[in-house]
């Protein structure tokens, strides 16, 4: 995934993260979107998301570094 793309899918994730909201429920809503995305994919762009945006919206902030912490804890087990 190239630089555009992650920010192109870090943009959808702060249109669509929400508190409280399931990891698997924001991976699919995202795909929707991006559908070429991997699960990988999407918790890099959730970092970059919550680095370049975190003063923007706290909350989404907070949601979305639980579930970019998640994906990655997810990944390596």
């Amino acid at each position: 995934m190239d630089a555009k793309e992650m920010e192109a899918v870090a943009d959808t994730l702060m249109r669509l993260a929400t508190p409280g909201m399931k990891p698997k429920d924001l991976i699919k809503a995202v795909r929707r979107q991006h559908p070429g995305a991997s699960k990988k994919d999407i918790a890099r762009a959730a970092f970059y998301s919550i680095i370049a945006r975190a003063d923007e919206d706290p909350s989404k902030a907070k949601a979305l570094q639980a579930f970019a912490i998640e994906e990655r804890i997810a990944d390596e087990a």
